[in-house]
């Protein structure tokens, strides 16, 4: 299973595709979209859309996932991560590719084992689960890695074959 892991935001997007199969994960292609704080909000909207679709369109992954929105403290840049995070999802939509959404206590859960992990522990293991050298600059393309090998996990599990065949709702 090819899955495209993207970290939302505005002033970058970090996104990772991961090979899964057999609960081992190969890095195909990672990175970031990034704007410009002087751009035109609109404009960075643009730039991550057509950034996002090319990596869909080249990558072909089975599955994208994606961060939920959660916001302690600043209300204002949820508002623009929110915006950006739709342009995603609506890439996601266009190019025919499910959509499948991890809040960071399961996407540290997948990763680490361990639901309250610090970042920095998420990181290392996303680089020893990939058998990288060293960590994917910037953090937000880690945390992307990081979102692919929770969707691996999570749709791997026998638990969610379960949930998608309809047996537990």
């Amino acid at each position: 299973m090819v899955i495209l892991g993207i970290d939302p935001g505005y002033a970058i997007v970090g996104y990772g595709v991961v090979s899964a199969s057999g609960g081992r994960y190969r890095p195909m292609e990672y990175g970031a979209v990034t704007t410009r704080a002087e751009q035109v909000f609109e404009d960075r909207l643009v730039k991550i859309y057509d950034g996002i679709s090319a990596v869909l369109a080249h990558s072909r992954p089975d599955a994208v996932s994606i961060e939920k929105l959660f916001f302690q403290n600043n209300q204002k840049t949820a508002i623009g991560v929110a915006e950006a995070r739709g342009v995603i999802l609506l890439a996601a939509r266009k190019a025919g590719v499910p959509i499948y959404e991890y809040t960071p206590l399961q996407v540290k859960m997948a990763v680490t084992g361990y639901g309250q992990a610090k970042k920095p522990q998420v990181m290392e293991m996303t680089r020893k689960l990939l058998c990288l050298t060293e960590l994917p600059k910037p953090d937000d393309t880690a945390d992307a890695l990081a979102m692919a090998i929770c969707h691996g996990q999570a749709a791997g599990s026998s638990l969610r074959r379960v949930m998608l065949s309809g047996g537990i709702r």
